[in-house]
């Protein structure tokens, strides 16, 4: 069973991951990345080509 003070200071250090995730994620989404066209948008859809069939 957990004491009070405890569940306090696990709900704390969640919180701080938590921001610290959040912040992570929004520095990672203002830059552009490198050698990336200036009208990067993360959310759109990227087509990925089928591989060539190979005859073997």
């Amino acid at each position: 069973m957990m004491t009070r003070y405890e569940r306090m200071k696990m709900q704390r250090r969640m919180q701080r991951r938590i921001r610290l995730v959040v912040e992570e994620r929004r520095m990672a989404l203002a830059l552009p990345p490198p050698g990336a066209e200036a009208s990067f948008d993360p959310e759109t859809t990227v087509e990925i080509p089928r591989p060539a069939a190979d005859p073997a």
